[in-house]
């Protein structure tokens, strides 16, 4: 299933004004239910980082995430480093409208290489590392990036079905990741082989969460993909599975799951 096309069209149809933009980032926020367990995440850690903290969003995207970290705290400096030029012009350029060129940098980088070293306090990575097929060099890059006692955060699907994988001859339903998704013990043992001193991945994506992606995502995606009219259907599509999602998204953020087909790890140096 190809969803880069999608986002792509996506962020270029939002992309054209400040206001569509901001419209665009809660559209985001509102039906990514990983973005939901992400921003409690950096609210739970965010009294704990200084005041002057050097911030990394590590494969930016389209900058939702970057935009919501910089609008927590005035003096925090981040970089934004994606591997896409045209994505990290773009958002360069919607920074500087809004106001935050003077502490936002948004650079073209891949994240296999070699990068700063001990300069950040908290490095976020959302819905990256399924797509990197080097991931350990990814992991000891993190790490050498990071200040003493500085976080990473990843949010990344589980080997349970997070790619719409449900036994091993499955192709993910996405063509663009690398892996059907990671084992919860297997990336907390490799992150501490790393060198992270501190350890936690927990499930994200439980039932509630599962059924909530369904509607919200995989079936948009697969009618879309099928046929190009579905577009026209899409806004009473969402207008009416829009209230079951936003329960089905809340109770999956409160509840402590067994399992599940997402995963959101919090590593210390």
């Amino acid at each position: 299933m190809q969803y880069d096309p999608i986002k792509r069209r996506l962020g270029n149809l939002f992309g054209k004004s400040t206001l569509s933009r901001r419209i665009f980032y809660c559209m985001l926020d509102i039906l990514l239910l990983r973005s939901w367990h992400v921003r409690r995440m950096i609210r739970k850690m965010a009294h704990s980082l200084p005041a002057d903290a050097a911030i990394l969003d590590a494969g930016a995207g389209f900058g939702q995430y970057t935009r919501r970290i910089a609008g927590m705290n005035k003096s925090w400096k981040i970089d934004a480093v994606d591997l896409k030029e045209e994505q990290v012009k773009d958002c360069n350029a919607f920074f500087t409208r809004i106001g935050l060129a003077d502490r936002v940098t948004f650079i073209t980088g891949d994240l296999t290489l070699p990068g700063e070293t001990g300069k950040y306090n908290l490095i976020l990575s959302v819905d990256v590392m399924e797509h990197i097929v080097e991931d350990s060099l990814v992991f000891r890059n993190f790490l050498d990036a990071l200040k003493p006692d500085g976080t990473l955060i990843i949010s990344t699907p589980s080997d349970r079905g997070g790619s719409g994988v449900t036994h091993h001859d499955d192709n993910s339903f996405i063509d663009e990741h690398v892996r059907d998704g990671y084992n919860r013990d297997e990336i907390t043992q490799r992150l501490r082989e790393t060198g992270f001193s501190e350890v936690r991945a927990d499930y994200t994506y439980g039932l509630p969460g599962s059924v909530a992606w369904h509607l919200a995502m995989k079936y948009p995606v697969k009618m879309v993909n099928l046929s190009g009219l579905f577009w026209i259907v899409l806004p009473l599509y969402y207008l009416i599975v829009m209230p079951f999602v936003l329960l089905l998204n809340l109770a999956d953020l409160h509840i402590t799951h067994r399992t599940g087909t997402g995963l959101i790890i919090r590593a210390v140096k």
